[in-house]
């Protein structure tokens, strides 16, 4: 069921939804988040199918604010629900005055003594904490690979940090993470240098980096590949190296010193994987607090020289620290989220 509202305002939109969940036979809510999307008209369709799919794993009201310009205010919706949604969905499109105070009219439309997430599938405002549809939620999520700067846009998301926040090109990194701390718990050796392989301008390969720096207390070099994503992560022993290599962003090559090599899926992931990762937590991402604020610190990390697959070189020298597979969050020494990366 959709319903149309022209020129319309909270009060209408929420008698809408009431009217709507009536005559579909389902009084009763049974969602257990509000997810906010703030887009425009060029991204609206992208965001409300990630949206959808991921209200599968976590029914939920997914507000879609849809803004765009022009001088004369205006405030239309629409009301979905029914027809294979997985909770309910109301498109807002705001243009004008209206548009400048979105939380006056997106506040009343929250679902009750439950968690809001919020989500900015491209452009994002640079302080997330000025910003009045961002103070309504709990978590926050951006993502930097949309910027036109990405490594800039992490370096913002370091400098404003509020907890709750988390970048996509984290949680692209889940699976990354997890390989190489099961690596080196696996084979828990001395790291004497570690190189990070990627295509220009990936800022899930810059987290990766920092992660690793700060878990293992060595300089990472950051490589620049053909990608797609992140090709290769390579950690240099006295035995050789323990290297995850990615060449197609589907299969990856496990090897560590003395053992043969194996295959591992390592796929790049959707978008909806992604939202859907994030949903399953509402507490606030320490080690990607850790992780992001590191990037300032190490400064610019990428190498003008191209690379395929080969030859790591061996960066300053230093302790290496033991990752923890029972806790994939960070390197064992200290900390540092997955796979469209």
């Amino acid at each position: 069921m959709i319903i149309t509202l022209s020129d319309t305002n909270s009060a209408k939109i929420s008698s809408a939804l009431l009217r709507a969940r009536r005559s579909a036979g389902s009084p009763a809510m049974g969602m257990v988040l509000t997810l906010i999307i703030v887009c425009d008209e060029s991204e609206y369709v992208e965001a409300l199918q990630a949206s959808m799919e991921s209200g599968r794993e976590h029914p939920s009201r997914i507000l879609l604010v849809v803004t765009g310009h022009g001088r004369q205010s205006s405030l239309d919706a629409e009301v979905r629900i029914g027809e294979g949604m997985p909770g309910e969905v109301v498109v807002v499109r705001m243009r004008g005055a209206v548009a400048a105070h979105p939380a006056s009219v997106v506040r009343p439309l929250l679902l009750p003594d439950s968690p809001v997430v919020i989500w900015w599938p491209g452009k994002c405002p640079a302080n997330l904490a000025d910003d009045e549809l961002a103070q309504l939620a709990v978590r926050r999520l951006t993502d930097a690979a949309q910027a036109t700067r990405p490594l800039a846009a992490l370096r913002a998301r370091a400098e404003n940090y509020l907890p709750g926040d988390t970048d996509l090109s984290w949680t692209r990194l889940t699976a990354w993470r997890a390989l190489l701390a099961a690596s080196l718990d696996q084979y828990p050796a001395r790291i004497k240098s570690v190189v990070v392989e990627a295509e220009r301008g990936n800022p899930s390969a810059d987290l990766l980096a920092a992660w690793l720096h700060a878990g293992l207390n060595v300089d990472v070099e950051r490589r620049v590949s053909d990608g797609p994503g992140i090709t290769a992560a390579r950690m240099t022993t006295a035995a050789g190296d323990i290297a995850i290599t990615r060449p197609d962003g589907l299969l990856a090559s496990y090897a560590v010193p003395g053992q043969p090599e194996r295959l591992v899926a390592l796929k790049r992931r959707e978008v909806s994987e992604l939202i859907t990762e994030e949903l399953r937590r509402m507490d606030a991402d320490n080690v990607f607090e850790r992780t992001v604020k590191t990037l300032p610190q190490r400064g610019p990390s990428g190498t003008a020289k191209r690379t395929t697959r080969k030859k790591a070189s061996s960066p300053t020298q230093a302790k290496a620290g033991k990752e923890s597979s029972a806790d994939t969050q960070r390197p064992r020494k200290r900390a540092a989220k997955t796979a469209k990366s």
